[in-house]
């Protein structure tokens, strides 16, 4: 809405009926152009600053609030509001400072409590402590602070104890819910944290409509709720990053999309650092590029989620740059001893080294892989005694400790053996594992990459089946593939049939993926016959099955067949030439717009557009069988 619109008379109306109805970026729009009228105008700049302050936007109304001092220094509530929008935009050195003007004995409570915030977060805890200390005993903020505190040292029982009797004596409020789910999440406690997460979503819902909650995942297109007061009083945005963060742990990593999506809409450039930070890891597999991105320029943020650190330098060692980790740590090092626990700073330090000198990544990798596992041993004495005095709770507490220590060395191991891999060294890979049997003889990765050790020895299949098939049997609806049993492929298909009926544009893989193994087995044994027209079988029909994975595993066994084709090792009968060019032709149609290599996130050189596809080398692979069979003649 624009200034001249508005009748003479009628500006002081229009705008408390635009802040009535929460329209505050209309409402600065025409503040903004009547102070360039009427500068310093008392009355504009009061009102500026409630709706600077309204939409989160902190900076703009410090500086507000700031001319307001400059007009009227005898007004104690604006030095107030001054320093609460300081604080906000976590400006603490200069929020601190301004409280200091305060002198009025009438806001010296408000003064204390915020100076004990400002000190917490600049993560000063014993100046916090002290200043709530001198708050009164009966005030029941005190008893949040006081929680707060508790769960900033790590005493998360506690803190919930706090946080409950605050909401028994003030009522239910979003942002106490929100901080007891918090404390459950951090005792990994997440039954009742969900259940306090699915009381703060339900009331935003039924209270403010408005917000728009679960708009984005059911596909509608709304218009971004912006960042007000009111989304933050209903702590929507932190509920729904919590229930994301306890799905992904919990391994449902779609049900941590949607949670992301559910939230209250908003453009990404009003996103919180949390929503950034989450949004960026739980894509990293469908958007690397973008979650490095949005990582990289948290780090530049201040503050940025704690997490954002370290989760950077493990995503940056996992797609193997390590150079840029090395560059991160090196440009970071005031952070390292913030962000980054000892054992965190050790791992990434042998995998940054992995890259120029393995051995000494070795030697340093099993230091720390010594250390966890002398931790492993003390917790399983604590554990048998705990049980022998039947202490349950000192049971509970040595198993949690003994399970995190453990979700520790299994990264570790993986690392060291990796070495090896990389090598092609598969029986030290196998010595590396035997020797961690003590405590990872239970734990699925560790058995899953058993099995692949093995397996990578062509003497010990049948060992391998030994450590692949609980896997199989555990993850059965997800994972059947039993290579062999033709009833338990029928049934794939059959499954597979019902699936597509229910949802026909979903892609399904798993017969598709059981066919290409056997094609591929046959082929490696020599049996081109019977091994391509396995591959063939298992891309059909194309629409569904064809893709950049499948269609790597497909090309080798034709790349390998024309191999020994133009060695005059193989000849193929006319028909199986006949069925492969029409496959091709069929690859070359349904292609256009699939992939043929997923491209590093942060490669600097990317390939052709046009050479990357399934099409290009469809021809290319048609090309070549009609050169070496001389059909093209």
């Amino acid at each position: 809405m624009a200034a001249r619109q508005i009748k003479d008379g009628e500006y002081t109306a229009t705008i408390y009926k635009l802040i009535k109805e929460a329209r505050y970026g209309e409402a600065i729009q025409i503040l903004s152009n009547e102070l360039q009228k009427q500068y310093r105008s008392r009355a504009g700049l009061s009102l500026l600053g409630y709706c600077y302050y309204q939409i989160q936007d902190f900076v703009n109304a410090a500086d507000c609030y700031e001319q307001l001092i400059q007009i009227t220094p005898e007004v104690e509530e604006y030095k107030l509001y001054y320093a609460q929008s300081l604080y906000k935009a976590c400006m603490y050195p200069e929020a601190m400072k301004a409280t200091f003007a305060l002198d009025s004995s009438a806001y010296q409570s408000k003064m204390l409590k915020l100076q004990a915030s400002i000190r917490y977060g600049e993560e000063d805890i014993s100046g916090a402590k002290s200043l709530v200390e001198q708050m009164p005993s009966e005030d029941p903020e005190s008893e949040i602070n006081m929680g707060c505190l508790l769960y900033k040292e790590g005493h998360y029982e506690e803190a919930c104890k706090k946080f409950i009797t605050a909401m028994q004596v003030m009522g239910y409020k979003q942002d106490l819910s929100y901080n007891i789910a918090l404390c459950y999440y951090s005792m990994k406690q997440y039954a009742p944290a969900l259940k306090h997460i699915a009381d703060i979503i339900e009331r935003g819902i039924r209270e403010h409509p408005e917000l728009g909650v679960g708009m984005t995942t059911e596909g509608i297109e709304v218009r971004s709720v912006g960042n007000t007061l009111v989304l933050h009083e209903t702590a929507l945005i932190e509920a729904f990053n919590l229930k994301a963060a306890i799905e992904y742990q919990l391994k449902n990593y779609e049900a941590a999309q949607e949670a992301l999506t559910d939230m209250p809409p908003r453009s990404e450039e009003e996103l919180d650092p949390v929503t950034l930070h989450n949004q960026a890891l739980m894509n990293m597999d469908t958007k690397p590029t973008e979650g490095f991105e949005k990582l990289q320029f948290l780090l530049q943020q201040n503050p940025f989620p704690p997490e954002t650190f370290g989760n950077l330098l493990l995503l940056y060692c996992k797609y193997e740059y390590f150079d840029l980790a090395a560059d991160v740590l090196a440009e970071n090092a005031h952070l390292t001893y913030k962000f980054l626990t000892p054992y965190l700073y050790d791992f990434l330090d042998a995998m940054i080294t992995c890259q120029t000198a393995p051995e000494e990544a070795f030697f340093k990798l099993d230091e720390l892989a010594g250390m966890l596992t002398e931790q492993m041993r003390k917790l399983t004495k604590q554990v048998q005694e705990a049980r022998h005095n039947r202490d349950d709770e000192a049971v509970k507490k040595a198993v949690n400790e003994y399970d995190e220590t453990l979700e520790k060395y299994i990264p570790v191991l993986m690392a060291q053996a990796k070495i090896y891999w990389n090598m092609e060294n598969y029986q030290m890979v196998e010595k590396i594992f035997r020797k961690s049997v003590e405590f990872c003889n239970e734990h699925d990765i560790w058995k899953l990459n058993v099995a692949h050790v093995l397996f990578m020895q062509d003497n010990k299949y049948k060992e391998a089946i030994g450590f692949y098939e609980p896997i199989v049997k555990k993850h059965y609806d997800n994972v059947k593939c039993n290579l062999c049993a033709e009833e338990l492929m029928r049934k794939i298909e059959k499954e597979e049939e019902q699936i597509a009926y229910e949802n026909p544009d979903k892609k399904i893989y798993h017969l598709c993926i059981v066919n290409l193994v056997i094609g591929t087995l046959y082929c490696a044994k020599g049996n081109y016959e019977f091994g391509i027209s396995r591959v063939i079988k298992s891309l059909e029909p194309y629409n569904k099955k064809l893709g950049t994975d499948t269609w790597y595993h497909a090309k080798r066994c034709f790349l390998s067949l024309l191999e020994n084709m133009s060695k005059h090792m193989i000849m193929l009968r006319d028909d199986v030439i006949a069925e492969c060019l029409q496959f091709l032709e069929h690859c070359e149609i349904y292609g256009r717009n699939i992939p043929a290599v997923i491209e590093q996130p942060l490669e600097e050189e990317r390939m052709h557009i046009g050479k990357n596809t399934v099409t290009y080398e469809s021809r290319q692979l048609k090309a070549l069988l009609y050169e070496i069979t001389s059909w093209n003649l």
